[in-house]
């Protein structure tokens, strides 16, 4: 099972529409879909201008054969200094309900579907930017390659960009969430909401709302697998 790639060979997600067009970044894809190879090869990816403003490409992170996948939108401000997904405000949130869960983030493989940040400046800020419609695209090969290489038995789009890099634009959040969706991705694939979009909330009791909201979503999906691994 292979990617296309500069039209030498053919795959499923080809097939099934996950490669509409072929996207610049593909080409940087390395001959070994390992994930050392592919976080490797992504430190000199130029497959869209985001690149030219970020610090560093940020890949994924966890064991090869994870049963559990999460994927996020972008690295933020600290993720790109620090080069690991997941480790700024939002990560902390995310830890925090994992752990509520009774997942171990250790276990999971978490990343991003685009691999740059994409960010303005206000000030001595950078502010988050979210990315746009081509530049999801033209960092979805990374994201299938980074699925090929840990065959998980579950995927869960954290998140719209997400959600439309997995699944493509029909799949919503506000649609979808709480449902299993039908995937060739893994046996297994919902969506929920991004942890940020919990931390941009004002108010203590929607906060905690939402933040309930997000940890039944990820006991779902932990429930799922222990169930299916029976």
């Amino acid at each position: 099972m292979r990617l296309w790639v500069g039209g030498r060979c053919g795959s499923y997600f080809h097939c099934l529409g996950y490669l509409p067009d072929m996207s610049s970044a593909a080409e940087y894809l390395p001959e070994k879909l390992s994930l050392k190879a592919l976080e490797e090869a992504s430190q000199g990816c130029r497959g869209c201008d985001l690149y030219k403003d970020a610090t560093q490409t940020v890949f994924g992170e966890g064991p090869k054969g994870a049963r559990l996948m999460l994927v996020g939108e972008q690295p933020g401000d600290k993720e790109d200094q620090e080069g690991e997904p997941f480790v700024g405000p939002a990560g902390r949130l995310l830890d925090r309900a994992l752990e509520e869960a009774g997942i171990d983030r250790r276990e999971a493989y978490v990343t991003n579907a685009v691999k740059h940040f994409k960010w303005k400046p206000r000030g001595n800020r950078r502010l988050h930017q979210t990315p746009r419609a081509g530049e999801i695209e033209a960092c979805k090969p990374w994201l299938q390659a980074e699925v090929q290489a840990v065959r998980p038995a579950a995927v869960l789009a954290m998140g719209a960009t997400a959600a439309r890099s997995l699944f493509g634009p029909k799949v919503k959040v506000t649609k979808d969430r709480g449902r299993p969706l039908d995937s060739p991705l893994a046996p297994l694939a919902a969506v929920t909401i991004h942890p940020s979009a919990i931390l941009r909330l004002r108010e203590h009791d929607e906060r905690e709302a939402e933040f309930a909201g997000f940890v039944a979503d990820l006991e779902a999906v932990g429930s799922a697998l222990r169930n299916a691994a029976r």
